[in-house]
């Protein structure tokens, strides 16, 4: 078998110290870390859905392809399929979406 002597080595208590300004300096650091992080988290779960369909109930769109009912409006630089609820709608006009189903929206003249 392969065998180290190690009888003449011996540790150096003072190897192994650390400076108390460093354990302070990363007691801080964590501290300070981690109230950024709960503060930011506690801000991200007040806010508002502010993507995806949840944001387009109530936003007005400007109809591109006349709603007789069925047609195209555009918002938030998209163009999306919509049908009127009642009546006609020509291009240029203004409508207010009232639902999102999947890629349709449903729109009601303002």
């Amino acid at each position: 078998m392969f065998q180290i002597d190690l009888s003449g080595f011996q540790i150096n208590p003072s190897w192994l110290k650390i400076d108390p300004w460093v354990i302070a300096l990363l007691i801080i650091s964590v501290i300070a870390f981690l109230t950024i992080a709960t503060i930011w988290g506690i801000r991200a779960h007040r806010y508002r859905v502010s993507a995806g369909k949840e944001e387009l109930i109530g936003k007005a769109a400007e109809v591109k392809v006349a709603l007789k009912p069925k047609g195209i409006v555009f918002i938030q630089g998209e163009r999306w399929t919509a049908v009127l609820d009642n009546g006609q709608a020509k291009p240029g006009e203004e409508v207010t979406i009232t639902k999102v189903d999947g890629l349709k929206l449903y729109v009601t003249k303002k």
